[in-house]
């Protein structure tokens, strides 16, 4: 039996890179996907990750999203259960980045990365456990929540602190929510990926940083999209279920080192 038959989820961010390869992998073992996400058309080229998803013969939705904005969420989730009838999984993906330090950091570029990385995730986290709490268990769980944090919430990202500093705020917003929401059957993990390769532009796949990513990573490769997706369909899956609160590494070793 697939591993997330009947279940609902929804992921923020899954037009492109990480939140499209979980999107489909749910898809893929049963799951009824949203990808909620400001554009439907992936950085990469190719179909919109609802249609990909369908054309499979999956069950599909995409749903304009700024995550950032609190209405924009409620809306999500409440179109979600109209058309499917509860929520099972919510996956806060959806990031965004200046590459700035503090110095070069703005108040505009401080507020729109900590609105999305930060407060996005806070409303996203909300909303969904507003909504598990107001429907019944299956298997003893009313819902999960997986938070896509980074191993920049553990050590420093070099050039980018508004990103750096969001990451570490959803690492302990994870670990909150899993203790305050444990006695309402409710499990919140976050998966922190090591380096990526994803299609999205700029410093991220700039040729010396990727370098450098190679000699930091103790794994003869850097990662995919598809080996955070393998992470968050565990964390997804009864197969996790007495793990919450956790930030799993997903980073090819770059953290032992």
């Amino acid at each position: 039996m697939a591993l997330l038959a009947k279940k609902i989820a929804i992921v923020t961010g899954a037009s492109s890179g990480i939140g499209r390869a979980i999107a489909l992998k749910f898809a893929a073992e049963g799951a009824c996907v949203v990808i909620a996400d400001t554009v439907e058309l992936p950085i990469e080229g190719g179909q919109s990750t609802a249609a990909l998803i369908e054309s499979s013969g999956g069950t599909a939705l995409h749903i304009a999203t700024d995550i950032s904005d609190w209405n924009a969420v409620d809306a999500l989730v409440t179109a979600t259960v109209t058309r499917f009838g509860r929520l099972d999984v919510m996956v806060n993906n959806a990031a965004i980045y200046t590459s700035t330090n503090l110095i070069e950091t703005s108040p505009e570029q401080w507020s729109r990365v900590i609105g999305v990385n930060l407060t996005g995730f806070f409303h996203c986290c909300k909303r969904a456990v507003m909504q598990m709490l107001a429907q019944e268990p299956v298997n003893d769980l009313r819902g999960r929540i997986i938070n896509i944090s980074s191993q920049h919430g553990m050590v420093a990202c070099p050039g980018d602190f508004p990103y750096s500093v969001s990451k570490g705020g959803i690492v302990q917003m994870t670990r909150q929510i899993a203790v305050d929401h444990a006695d309402d059957l409710i499990v919140c993990n976050a998966i922190a990926p090591g380096k990526i390769i994803t299609g999205k532009p700029g410093v991220a796949n700039d040729p010396d940083a990727l370098d450098y990513s190679r000699q930091r990573t103790p794994w003869p490769r850097l990662g995919s999209p598809n080996d955070v997706a393998g992470a968050a369909l565990f964390l997804a899956s009864d197969m996790a279920s007495y793990v919450t609160g956790i930030n799993l590494m997903v980073d090819g070793g770059w953290m032992a080192g």
